[in-house]
C-alpha cells in the first residue's frame, strides 16, 4: 500500500481530531524514516520526543522481542522483573524513592495530581486541593490534565472542565507567590514548555519557585514528560537547576515507542498512596518496562546525554547562523536537542517545504518551528538538516515575506 491508499483508508474510518501529513511511514532506523512510497526523511521530531535513542534502536528492539517471547501482561496482581529493573533504574539515578508506572503523559500527570490531593487529605488531614500550573503549559488531554493545561484551545468545548486549576505566568516568581494560598496543594510546571513554544525556565526561576513551595509546605512538581530522559542534555532536566522536586512525571522518551509513562516521588509523599487508592491495568506492562530499562541503560552507558548537550549546542549555533541571514526569523532558545525557532511568518509552509526536500520538523505554536532530533545524531546529521531548512528559507525569502506571512 502506498501513501495515497492509506491516506484514503485513514481518511474513511477515523476520527478527525489530527492534522496529519501526507504521507504513511512505513520504517524507522536510527535518524530516519521511509513512507509507504519509498522516501526517506531525516527526522527531527523523533515522534515528538519519544525516539529519544533513534528508530528501531537494536538494544530496544532486542529487550522487547525477547520480552514478547516470555510474558506479555500479567497486570499488578502479580510482580514483573522488568518493572522492578527499570523502577530500580529510575530510582538509583534520581534523588527520588518510589515509583508509579502507568502508560502516557496524561495518565502521569493525572497520577501525580491525586498523589498530590491525596498526601494532602490523607497523610496531612488538610483539604488543601489546588494545584498552580502555567500559562503555554501543556499537560495532557484528559479533562483534568486539559484544566491543568494553561492553553485555552485545549478547553475550548469541554466544559466544565474540573475545578482547582490556577494557572499564572512562567518565570514570574510574583505572580506565582501571588497564586498560592491556604487551598494549595502543589505547583506543577515544565522546566522547558514544549507544546506552549519551547520556552525553558529562567536562570534562578525554579529556585524560587522551589522556595515558595518550602516556605508554603506544598509540594513541587515537575512534568519532564517532553524535556526529560536526557534531552536536554542530563538525564531529568531539573538537575540543570540544582533543585530537588517532590515529584516529577515521565512518558514519551521512557518506553523508547512503547506506551509508558510514570510518576516519580519521594517517601513520604509517595506513602499516600496505599494498596487501592490508585492503578492501572497496563500500568508497569513487562513488555514495555523492558523497552523502558533498555532505554536507561543505553542513555547511562552510551554517552547521549553528553551526546545531547554537544549536538544541541552545535544545532543552536547552526540556526543562529540561519537566523542572522534571514529577518523574519526573530529568536532561538531551548535546552540541549529540545530547541525552538520562532519566527514573524507562519511556520506551516516551512514545514510542509522542507518535507518536500526531506526533513521532517514541526510546529509547537503557529510561529514557533520545533526540533526535536534522536540524541544520538551526528554533525552530519545536523548539517543535513540545517543544508535544507538553510534552501527552503532562502526560496521564501525570494518570494518576499508578505507573500509567506
Amino acid at each position: 500500500m502506498g501513501n495515497s491508499f492509506i491516506k484514503s483508508l485513514g481518511e474513511k474510518y477515523l476520527m478527525k481530531n489530527y492534522i496529519r501529513q501526507p504521507m504513511a511511514l512505513v520504517k524507522g532506523e536510527g535518524a530516519y524514516v521511509w513512507d509507504a512510497d519509498g522516501n526517506r526523511y531525516l527526522d527531527f521530531v523523533s515522534g515528538i520526543a519519544v525516539n529519544n535513542l533513534g528508530h528501531c534502536h537494536p538494544e530496544v528492539v532486542e529487550a522487547c522481542c525477547e520480552q514478547i517471547g516470555k510474558l506479555m501482561h500479567c497486570s499488578n496482581l502479580y510482580w514483573n522483573e522488568p518493572q522492578v529493573e527499570l523502577a530500580q533504574l529510575l530510582i538509583e539515578n534520581s534523588h527520588f524513592d518510589r515509583v508509579f508506572f502507568c502508560n502516557s503523559g496524561a495518565e502521569a500527570n493525572e497520577g501525580a495530581f491525586k498523589l498530590a490531593r491525596r498526601y494532602f487529605q490523607v497523610v496531612k488531614g488538610s483539604r488543601r486541593y489546588k494545584i498552580v500550573t502555567m500559562y503555554k503549559s501543556f499537560h495532557g488531554r484528559t479533562l483534568a490534565t486539559a484544566a491543568a493545561t494553561g492553553q485555552e484551545k485545549v478547553h475550548t468545548g469541554f466544559d466544565p472542565l474540573p475545578p482547582g486549576f490556577v494557572h499564572v505566568p512562567f518565570n514570574d516568581v510574583q505572580a506565582l507567590e501571588k497564586a498560592v494560598d491556604d487551598e494549595t496543594c502543589a505547583v506543577m510546571l515544565e522546566p522547558v514548555q514544549g507544546e506552549g513554544g519551547v520556552y525553558a525556565a529562567e536562570a534562578g526561576y525554579l529556585k524560587e519557585v522551589e522556595r515558595i513551595c518550602r516556605e508554603k509546605g506544598i509540594l513541587l512538581m515537575l512534568d519532564e514528560i517532553q524535556c526529560g530522559m536526557g534531552r536536554t542534555g542530563n538525564l531529568f532536566a531539573y538537575e540543570h537547576y540544582g533543585i530537588k522536586p517532590h515529584v516529577v512525571t515521565l512518558a514519551k522518551a521512557l518506553g523508547g515507542g512503547l506506551p509508558l509513562g510514570a510518576v516519580l516521588a519521594v517517601e513520604e509523599v509517595s506513602e499516600a498512596l496505599g494498596p487501592g487508592s490508585h492503578g492501572s491495568t497496563f500500568g508497569g506492562n513487562p513488555v514495555s518496562c523492558a523497552a523502558g530499562a533498555a532505554v536507561m541503560a543505553a542513555l547511562l552507558e552510551n554517552g547521549l546525554i553528553n551526546n545531547a548537550t554537544q549536538m544541541g549546542s552545535y544545532l543552536f549555533e547552526k540556526l543562529e547562523g540561519l537566523k542572522r541571514k534571514y529577518g523574519f526569523i526573530m529568536d532561538i532558545r531551548g535546552l540541549g536537542l529540545l530547541l525552538g525557532m520562532e519566527l514573524s511568518i507562519d511556520g506551516g509552509k516551512i514545514v510542509d517545504l522542507c518535507r518536500e526536500k526531506g526533513l521532517l520538523i514541526n510546529c509547537a505554536s503557529q510561529k514557533v518551528l520545533r526540533f526535536l532530533p534522536p540524541l544520538n545524531i551526528t554533525r552530519e546529521h545536523v548539517d543535513e538538516a540545517v543544508e535544507i531548512l538553510d534552501k527552503v528559507m532562502g526560496s521564501l525569502s525570494e518570494e518576499g515575506e508578505d507573500e509567506i506571512g
